[in-house]
């Protein structure tokens, strides 16, 4: 089974305990992992200051920032009573995806945790929030955390994609599988594993198509196909026969409307997003990240930098 040992928990630049923090928490006491909690901050007016006057800046800013460790170390002695190992470091540097994905990195984190930040539709045209770019960019299993219900997960829901029939994905779903199986059994939940089964990627396309729109003959061999294949991986990842669903409709409205009417707590989910920007856009995880009233953790084939 897959061993979580560091959880980077990306805290808020605002002195704010975000549900996030909760999670982390409890995540952490659950798979005993360790906890480091970042917070990146950066005040441009202190910024600009130091070009008139270094010194002076050095100063306010050194007493600012203790401040913001302090608080966050306040943080960290609650969670530790609760039986975690926290680590907390503030950072002098905007939360970029430059500096964000050099500390990931650097940390080697097997789980990235932070609250989902909910951006308007033409501001993520133009101004791609951290959210989408940790997505596209970030290696290690990212959790985004959409509220404060059931800090530890009590049902978790492992989305898988069987469109792909070559090599079932490239082995996204053993990868989304695994970390869904290890979440599960360190937090005593409940798992179910839905797949949205009227879909298909035929020859060298990168795009789904309706499995109705393929001639007869291939459709039934694409849903024969479909169908063992989620058998096989339900039966591998000992995923009760009752908590196993094969749906139909557009994946990431069938998704969010399933997770949300039968309240889990967290869904598990592949992108298959590599580069290129026309790779992602359209993708399940990206039409989710805005949608979900539930805590999303997306992960990544183990190819994806090829």
């Amino acid at each position: 089974m897959l061993k979580i040992k560091r959880i980077l928990l990306i805290a808020p630049t605002e002195m704010t305990r975000t549900p996030a923090f909760n999670r982390a928490q409890e995540l952490a006491c659950a798979t005993r992992a360790l906890l480091h909690i970042v917070a990146f901050d950066y005040v441009q007016t202190l910024a600009v200051a130091g070009l008139f006057d270094y010194n002076a800046m050095a100063q306010a800013r050194e007493g600012y920032l203790q401040v913001h460790r302090q608080w966050l170390e306040q943080q960290a002695r609650f969670q530790r009573s609760a039986g975690a190992q926290v680590t907390t470091e503030v950072v002098w540097a905007r939360s970029s995806l430059a500096h964000v994905l050099a500390y990931v990195n650097n940390f080697r984190a097997d789980l990235v945790i932070k609250d989902t930040l909910h951006v308007r539709a033409i501001d993520r045209v133009f101004h791609p929030p951290l959210d989408w770019q940790l997505l596209r960019d970030c290696s290690a299993a990212v959790h985004l955390v959409t509220n404060g219900n059931n800090p530890k997960p009590l049902k978790i829901l492992a989305a898988i994609d069987l469109s792909h029939l070559e090599a079932l994905s490239h082995g996204l779903n053993e990868h989304i599988l695994e970390l869904a199986t290890t979440l599960t059994h360190a937090c005593s939940a409940d798992l179910h594993m839905v797949n949205v089964s009227n879909w298909s990627v035929v020859e060298h396309s990168t795009k789904s198509v309706p499995t109705q729109s393929l001639d007869d003959s291939l459709r039934d061999a694409v849903t024969d196909a479909q169908d063992e294949g989620f058998e096989v991986l339900g039966e591998r990842y000992d995923i009760e026969k009752t908590h196993r669903h094969q749906l139909t409709g557009i994946p990431h409205r069938v998704i969010a409307d399933y997770a949300k009417g039968n309240a889990f707590d967290m869904v598990v989910l592949g992108t298959g997003y590599q580069h290129g920007i026309e790779r992602f856009i359209g993708s399940t995880a990206e039409n989710l990240l805005n949608r979900s009233s539930c805590s999303l953790t997306i992960v990544k084939p183990a190819s994806w930098l090829d």
